[in-house]
């Protein structure tokens, strides 16, 4: 993105007037809240001013009557758009603790649970950011006391008050002027607090140690001065390879699209660090907001699934944690379930959205809770909730746990498992489709599935999240071997076919075929 076309962004931010009718330009939150650009009208000051007021509406009615901890990452629209939350919620008499900078999201779920922890009233949080999104969009998310993404009940009546708001042209928003705004808000230092606590989650001194030379590339994000504070407070062999922050991303090279995105787990993103591999044991990246990880060991970046693997297998057998249950969703690698299953350890299979783990952490009864797409968080080691969200920064630290402890890296550690469990072979494919194709797709039933798949029996076609009961949103089907899951995007015109095999490359793409061809007879 030029200077230019930054210039636009946010001159549009302030002047677009999205249209409350329009299903493209309306507040809508998907697995991780409202996300959007001022270029098309579906990010702007008075979707913020409408969403703000609807939170601090509602929020008492979530369960939150203390203090909103506010936190926005290094976008072009984070920072406008925090400062338009921070005047509504000054407004509307609501105490607002903020930090100076930057601050990744899973900061925010650490101090409301802390503040939680200790007191009556309790708090919540909202982060401006979009995530690994390109350098264009904006988002918003809420998490409600529990500390993590709110759920759908709770998404569904901010969308519905901050819609009424739009159609009333922002008639009930209060508002104060900025500097009023910041005067009222009180510092917070969310680095501090998670520096303090993280070594309840993962042991910091085994890192230091060992003397693990790691390098960091936060990719123009929050986490920069985390990891800056981490390497301080507990003397680690920590070096950050890219300390710029740019609004425009523009030292970011391309994704496999050529779209700029700042996505950790995407070997065309993370080119800069893995060019840089040898220098260190170990290596970390993270998203803008740090809530994904990725981990990059001597022979590359690995796959989120297979790092997820060996994450679930140090924790289960370095953690006491007793009864905790093993979380993934549906399109999570089945290697997983193996895992798990090795380890007598019971599994709890959700939905996408890590809103589904939220409260399996808050109430220590899921060690761990991790997705394909490179999130996951974990207890603390005697069982309490560290973060109830994403956590990119945690992930990292539990790498170079893994290496210190186990004097191997995750990528060996898979290995050792795909020896005894068997090796999986992954594939994800995004095929563009109409809207009203989606919705045909999200109401799939398990009568339009075959007997069979690639030469083996179906033995469950899922509608229904085995964990919570959940909607799939699409369709899952299992065979012994094999399994393949449809569901159309919360946000794109796109549906999204994954499958794996454990029976070799060949068998994979007999998989997808099959999962492609379900598809294509659908939209005939």
């Amino acid at each position: 993105m030029e200077a230019s076309a930054l210039t636009r962004l946010l001159a549009l931010y302030y002047e677009a007037t999205p249209d409350p009718e329009s299903p493209l330009e309306r507040v809508a939150f998907g697995t991780s809240g409202h996300r959007g650009t001022s270029l098309k009208a579906t990010f702007t000051e008075a979707h913020v001013l409408a969403i703000a007021q609807a939170i601090a509406d509602l929020r008492e009615s979530f369960g939150a009557s203390g203090p909103l901890f506010l936190a926005k990452d290094t976008h072009a629209l984070s920072e406008p758009a925090w400062a338009t939350a921070l005047s509504v919620f000054a407004a509307n008499g609501i105490e607002v603790r903020i930090e100076e900078g930057y601050t990744p999201t899973p900061l925010v779920s650490l101090a409301i649970l802390e503040h939680n922890a200790a007191s009556p009233a309790k708090a919540d949080g909202v982060l401006l950011t979009p995530s690994h999104n390109p350098p264009e969009d904006g988002g918003l998310k809420y998490n409600p006391p529990t500390g993590g993404p709110a759920d759908t009940r709770i998404t569904r009546a901010i969308e519905e008050r901050a819609n009424a708001l739009l159609r009333e042209n922002l008639k009930g928003v209060k508002r104060l002027p900025l500097k009023e705004a910041l005067s009222r808000a009180k510092p917070f230092d969310f680095a501090g607090l998670y520096a303090e606590k993280v070594g309840e989650a993962v042991d910091l001194e085994a890192i230091r140690a060992a003397g693990l030379r790691l390098g960091v590339d936060p990719l123009g994000g929050a986490s920069l001065g985390v990891w800056e504070r981490l390497a301080e407070r507990y003397g680690l062999h920590l070096e950050v390879v890219n300390r710029q922050i740019d609004p425009t991303f523009r030292f970011m090279p391309p994704d496999h699209d050529g779209k700029i995105r700042m996505d950790c787990s995407s070997p065309y993103a993370m080119a800069g660090l893995l060019a840089l591999k040898d220098r260190y044991d170990l290596a970390i990246g993270n998203d803008p907001d740090a809530d994904r990880h990725g981990i990059v060991t001597g022979r590359g970046l690995m796959n989120p699934n297979h790092y997820l693997a060996a994450a679930l297998h140090h924790l289960f057998t370095t953690r006491a944690w007793p009864g905790a249950k093993a979380g993934k969703t549906a399109v999570t690698s089945a290697l997983l379930d193996r895992v798990a299953g090795a380890l007598g350890r019971e599994v709890y299979e959700t939905p996408v959205g890590f809103k589904y783990f939220v409260e399996g952490l808050l109430q220590g009864w899921l060690g761990f809770g991790g997705e394909e797409s490179a999130g996951a968080s974990f207890l603390r080691r005697d069982g309490r909730p560290f973060s109830t969200d994403k956590d990119g920064i945690l992930l990292g630290l539990l790498a170079a746990e893994i290496m210190a402890k186990r004097g191997q890296a995750p990528d060996e550690l898979y290995e050792a498992l795909v020896e005894h469990l068997g090796r999986p072979h992954y594939a994800r494919k995004d095929l563009p489709v109409p809207p009203e194709a989606k919705a045909r797709l999200a109401r799939l039933s398990p009568e339009e599935v075959g007997r069979e798949v690639a030469g083996e029996p179906i033995l469950q076609v899922l509608t229904r999240a085995p964990g919570n009961g959940e909607p799939l949103g699409g369709l899952k089907v299992v065979t012994q071997n094999a399994w393949f899951a449809i569901r159309p995007s919360g946000t794109e015109d796109v549906a999204k076919v994954y499958a794996e095999s454990f029976k070799g490359e060949e068998h994979l793409q007999a998989v997808l075929e099959a999962a492609l061809g379900l598809v294509a007879r659908l939209l005939a």
